[in-house]
Parts: structure tokens; sequence; C-alpha cells
């Protein structure tokens, strides 16, 4: 069958390799930061640092946004921090939303799943967007912040030596090599990370043998954004396959490679092409399509055991790969760049102690866990590793046609916000007097608010208050704040601390007031009464409540957050 390639439906700009002033082959200004890689880890981590008032260099070994199908699906949280960072105008304006999908055994639907969405959310549970788009987007961003961000293309570490008190990189590029130094650098430069395997790193898990090509066609067709899983399917059978729409008319198609197929052979475009036809015909999309993209994939589930290797600091695929079941990838990585970036800059700026980045591995080593046990779930779902795991599929698919109550165990256990429960930030301070709303380590529901704005007000979300400070929530009948919780604010700025005091009130509003529930439901929602306070870090997870101020407690919970 042949079928002419299309190119996708987007041109990345490319840049010109970039020096910077040396003398005698050497950059003489040693950098706070250097991040290592410009996919969406290293551009969030960038932009990250930057909200903080922290310059970064940002090396990036290619010469524009990345080519071909990578990430697609961009979770609700990831849009929060996305936000916050200033780069989500296009992806909301661009980007495809859904809220959830259907599975098929065979010819039956087996499963509608719907991901949790309600009056009080800002973003949808999920956008599809190609990994191209999100690039450039964030790439966009970090253009405007100039100021703090210096991008130099065509720049490609190959050498690195790891101090405990610095970093030597040895960079090469088209217009000669040169080395630098730097303070601390982030690793972000992707499953193959060059400078995990030159720091003789080792990623620890398992590798699945199942392998899934991964076809990018355009085709026009009305049918809404919806994650579709067939299994073993008319069109293909003995196989999984999973179909995403995305936008401007692309569908990424994956299906996976029966046993005893060879990989080579099979992605040839003359044998994808009738199965994708196949597939199209059974879904009943008759219009007319063309291939732009094939790849292969093959599913790890592997982390490293510490993200911190001396002043070198992992983060996304670099430190962890996650199997693409439950679209943890990218978001995993965007949510390791929002831990990381205000921590960094906190021990960069002098703010907190080197201990505080302990921390950064600590939790995001546990958040790897926790999703390389869905994603384990779900990949021994989706392609079974042996024939036992192949024969309770089977049973269960079959089971779920006529019983409901099984196909939860068919559920792809999509991305949701990861918890620190037991993250050592955490004020050890008592919590039995709530009953309800987020505990210390959870991330921030969210509520519609009229924000104040001295004598404007309009409609926001929770969220938006939420800045690169530490934020102290305070629920307040009218939006009055006691002295003392005035004077702990005063005293954290002296002392150089970004703290931000948000006033949150329920009815009438004094002038200190940040924002108004004027839904009636916030108050419920955080089990808040007038008095309650939450500390808040800036990445939007509570680290300590209490129902009512103290002074000493507040300070000392913050000391515990620098200084753990």
């Amino acid at each position: 069958m042949n079928r002419p390639f299309k190119p996708y439906p987007f041109t990345a700009r490319q840049y010109p390799a970039s020096l910077p002033p040396l003398q005698d082959g050497v950059d003489k200004i040693r950098r706070p930061v250097v991040v290592v890689g410009g996919g969406p880890v290293g551009y969030c981590t960038a932009l990250g640092l930057a909200n903080h008032g922290v310059s970064v260099v940002l090396l990036e070994a290619d010469d524009s946004v990345c080519f071909g199908s990578r990430a697609i699906c961009i979770s609700r949280r990831s849009l929060e921090i996305i936000t916050r960072l200033g780069a989500a105008e296009g992806f909301l304006k661009l980007g495809l939303p859904w809220t959830g999908g259907r599975s098929f055994y065979r010819e039956a639907e087996v499963l509608h799943f719907k991901m949790p969405m309600d009056e009080n959310q800002k973003h949808p549970p999920m956008i599809n967007l190609a990994q191209y788009s999100i690039e450039q987007f964030l790439l966009d961003a970090a253009e405007r912040r100039s100021d703090k961000i210096e991008i130099r293309w065509q720049n490609r570490v190959t050498a690195i030596a790891a101090r405990e008190d610095g970093t030597s990189l040895t960079i090469d590029t088209p217009a000669g090599a040169y080395t630098m130094e730097a303070d601390w650098v982030v690793a972000a430069d992707g499953g193959r990370s060059f400078l995990r395997e030159a720091l003789g790193l080792r990623l620890k898990g398992a590798s699945y043998e199942g392998r899934y090509v991964i076809v990018d066609i355009v085709l026009d067709s009305a049918r809404p954004a919806e994650r579709l899983a067939y299994f073993d399917p008319p069109c293909n059978p003995g196989s999984t396959v999973l179909v995403h729409k995305q936008p401007s008319g692309v569908w990424r198609v994956d299906y996976q490679l029966r046993d005893g197929e060879d990989p080579d052979e099979a992605i040839k475009p003359e044998n994808v092409m009738p199965r994708v036809e196949s597939l199209l015909a059974m879904m009943g999309e008759n219009g007319a399509w063309s291939p732009v993209w094939i790849g292969i994939y093959k599913a790890n589930a592997l982390t490293l055991d510490d993200y911190r290797h001396r002043r070198v600091l992992f983060a996304g695929d670099a430190a962890h790969l996650l199997p693409i079941f439950g679209v943890r990838g990218a978001n995993s990585g965007i949510d390791d760049a929002d831990n990381l970036a205000w921590k960094l800059a906190f021990v960069v700026k002098g703010i907190a102690s080197e201990r505080l980045l302990d921390s950064y591995s600590t939790e995001r080593v546990a958040a790897a866990r926790e999703n390389l046990g869905y994603g384990t779930k779900s990949t021994e779902f989706m392609a079974p590793p042996s024939f036992a795991f192949d024969l309770m599929r089977k049973a269960v698919l079959g089971l779920a046609v006529k019983f409901p109550e099984l196909r939860s165990l068919i559920n792809p256990r999509q991305s949701s916000a990861i918890a620190y429960t037991h993250s050592p930030l955490n004020a050890a301070v008592p919590d039995a007097e709530f009953s309800a709303g987020p505990a210390p380590g959870t991330v921030l529901p969210e509520c519609p608010l009229a924000i104040v704005d001295g004598a404007s007000t309009r409609e926001g979300h929770l969220t938006d208050l939420i800045g690169p400070d530490i934020t102290a929530l305070y629920f307040t009948e009218d939006g009055a704040v006691p002295a003392g919780l005035a004077a702990c604010e005063a005293e954290m700025r002296a002392r150089g601390i970004p703290f931000a005091l948000v006033p949150l009130a329920r009815s009438g509003v004094a002038a200190s007031a940040r924002g108004r529930d004027y839904t009636g439901r916030l108050f419920a929602m955080y089990d808040a009464a007038p008095g309650t306070l939450y500390l808040v870090r800036p990445d939007g997870h509570v680290f300590a409540r209490w129902r009512r101020f103290d002074a000493a407690a507040v300070t000392g919970a913050i000391d515990h957050l620098l200084q753990p």
C-alpha cells in the first residue's frame, strides 16, 4: 500500500550554534545553575528558577524542538504547574481537552471511564498536545525570560566532573569546544542521559519485552478526543491498540506487536499501512488519511535510587523511565521540575540549606515508585509479559462483557497528583482536629474564588493565588488579619524568606482580603472556619495547617521546611 508521508502541521524554528565569550576555550563566568536538556523538563526547570529570580544557562544539543511522536497527554496537575510558569496560553488554546475513554474487547465495549471533573476545576483532566508543540510553547515562555534564561543551542555535553563544591562541564559545538563551571547542574537530558552514564549511575527496575509500533497519521474526523483502547480487535487479532486524537488533524495510533514479529520489519511502511487502514475501517473512519511518522516503543519501569549526585540533580527521563500507559512520563517529569526549581532556588539564594535538595530526591523517588507501581500494573494488562498474565487478561476482558463490576480492573489509572504524605518537610503538628481538607503533603484542591486586586474584583481560582513564595492561606470571615499574623509576614520578609499572606474571606471583604468564597464551597472543602491557617509550598503542596494561628508554630514549621 503506497501512501506518501505528509509533514507534521508544525514548522520548527532552527537555531544556530551559540558560544559564550571565551578565554582560551573557557567560559570564565561560573554559573549558579546549568540545565542540560531542552525538553519539557529542562524548560520547566529553567522557567521555575527564573520565576524565583535565579539565572540559568540551558544547554540543548539539537538545533530545534523535538521531532516525531513522543509525549502527547498533559494532565491537569501539569497544566497547573505550566500556568504558574507563565506558559499555559498556547497549551489551552491548541490542546484538545478530554475527560475519559473507552475500552473494547474484540467488538464489545467493556469500559467507559471518566476522570474527575467538576465545577470547581480550572483546567480539564487532560489535554492532548504533541510534544513538539509542548516544547515550543515552553521555549516561547523561556525566550520571554531572556533576562534570566540563556539558551545555548547545539551545545552537547561531552564530559562532566561532579564535585562536592560544584561541577565542571566540557561542551562541544559546531563552532568549537569549551569548558565551564557551575554551582549546580540539572540533568534533564532524557532517557539516554549522557550525564547519568558519564557519572556511572544506573537505572533499576524492569524492562518489558512487548513492543508497540507508534504511528502518527493525518485524518480529518469529527470524532471527539478520548482515549480509545482495543483489546484483541478484529482488525489486529491478538494485539492491543491505543488511539488518541491530537490537534491539527493528527492522530496517534499505538499497536502491540505479536510474539515473534521482527521489529525492524514491523515498522516498514508496507507492513504498517495495512494495519492502520484496517483499524480505521473497524472504527468507521472512512476519510482520506496519510502517515506522518512511524516509530517503535518498548515499555520500561526504571528509576535511579537517588536523584542527587553531589551537585548534579536528575529529573525527568534522566531520573526515571515510566511506561506510557497512564500517561505518567512527561507529567511526572514536569512534576520533578516543579519540585526541584523552588528548592534549588532557595538553596542558591541562601534561603535554605543544601539539605532541602535531599528532600527533592526523597519525594520524587517515592513519587516515581508510586507511578511505577501503577504503570507496571497497566503495562502488565496492556502488554502481558507471560502466558499467565495473558490468560488472566483474557478472563477479565471476557467476563467484563457480562459483569460490569469487573470493569474497574481494566481502568488505565490515568496520571494524578502525587501526595508527599511522608515527606520530611511536613511539619510535625497535630492534624487530628481536621476531618477533611488537604492534609500535609497533598496538593491544594482547586476552587473558584473572587480574586481581589485592590479596588477591583475578578473571577479566578485558588491556585491563581499561589506564587513563588511560601503561602499562608488564612481563612477569615471578612478578610481581616490578626496583628500577630501580619507581624509574622513582616518577620519572614525581613529574613529574606519569600512569604505571601493570602486572607480568604467567607462573606464581607476587608481591605486586606485577597480572595472571597463567593460559591460557598471553599471553607467546607478545606474543613475551615474563621481562624484556620494553611501553609503551602511554592509547588502547591500543603506542609502544615492549624485551626488557630500560633506565631511560634508557624515560624517553627517554616524553619523546619528550610532546614529539614
